[in-house]
């Protein structure tokens, strides 16, 4: 193997497989010399990837960390299994790692040659995602859109479907991605009405980059986050949640969402008294996801619509020709 740079990439692509390589093993797999391997490891030195050399008759190369991380070279395999995972991962939200999910999601997706994006589509388009909260899933693709928007200081246009229904077309400056933990929302500045906006990422349609750049302007104040809550806070009133399970708290805990956090009140009992601003749909099935007895002692409308939404599954398993409850 002549090309220089090739050799390197290979040479490399060997080392950050987990073990050790013999100096010999690495020659014969890339069919130079030992001596063109050492001076090859020295090249790998230079552009700062720690490769840690053993001396004796089961000495050899290997890859170590280092005090900053390295490019990585991937090979086909790997490149469609962190491409797939990362995009199983983008349409909900993760709590702590949202954001840099995704900007690794876009940078990785636009280096990807066609091939390799059939093929993490395919692999994509034959899995059935397990679904949270009020089921708003996110096209991975609206997402890295949406980031390297951001990243790149470009304006956007898409269409966006409010709360109540209606449809229009945006073109915005898009500031941030921000995570409340069950949705993605996008904060950005809002060309045809001259203001500050915050949108819910799942009611985003066909996003596309307009090819024109932009200085990124000031927020009013404090960070995105803040914004996205003082414009949810407008939005509306955050609801008084109090309910009773028949279950231990730990149990409960790890079923429902971090911003509801139960306390225990005895052995396998717990309650949880909360101000959430989510809706009272989205509470609903939240609460029978849980998978344990429970009382909803409050606020009224949450109660009424865990009554309609148990009467619903109840008819929906009735036998045909039965009475239904």
């Amino acid at each position: 193997m002549t090309d220089t740079p090739a050799r390197l990439l290979n040479l490399l692509s060997l080392l950050q497989t987990p073990r050790e390589w013999p100096g010999s093993e690495l020659a014969e797999r890339l069919r130079v010399s030992p001596r063109t391997i050492r001076r090859d490891v020295d090249r790998l030195r230079e552009l700062g990837y720690p490769v840690e050399a053993t001396r004796g008759a089961v000495g050899g190369y290997r890859l170590v960390a280092g005090a900053a991380l390295p490019p990585l070279v991937l090979d086909d395999e790997e490149a469609v299994a962190i491409a797939v995972g990362l995009r199983a991962g983008a349409g909900h939200a993760i709590e702590g790692v949202e954001e840099a999910s995704v900007r690794a999601l876009a940078k990785l997706e636009q280096v990807l040659p066609s091939r390799l994006r059939h093929r993490v589509a395919t692999l994509q388009n034959a899995t059935i995602p397990l679904t949270r909260g009020d089921g708003a899933t996110v096209a991975p693709a609206t997402l890295t859109t949406l980031a390297a928007g951001v990243t790149a200081h470009e304006r956007l246009r898409f269409g966006y479907r409010a709360g109540d229904g209606t449809e229009t077309k945006r073109q915005v400056e898009p500031y941030r991605l921000v995570s409340t933990g069950h949705r993605w929302y996008l904060v950005a500045y809002d060309l045809g009405r001259e203001d500050w906006r915050t949108f819910r990422v799942d009611r985003v349609s066909e996003p596309f980059a307009t090819g024109s750049r932009f200085t990124p302007r000031e927020l009013p104040s404090g960070d995105a986050a803040e914004l996205l809550a003082h414009s949810a806070s407008r939005a509306q009133t955050e609801l008084a949640v109090d309910v009773t399970f028949e279950a231990p708290a730990d149990f409960v805990t790890a079923r429902l969402p971090a911003h509801l956090t139960p306390t225990p009140t005895g052995p396998g009992t717990c309650r949880l008294r909360a101000r959430s601003a989510d809706t009272v749909e989205w509470l609903a099935v939240r609460l029978a996801l849980v998978d344990c007895e429970f009382t909803v002692h409050g606020p009224d409308a949450l109660a009424a619509h865990v009554a309609a939404l148990a009467g619903r599954l109840a008819r929906s398993t009735a036998p045909a020709g039965a009475p239904r409850p």
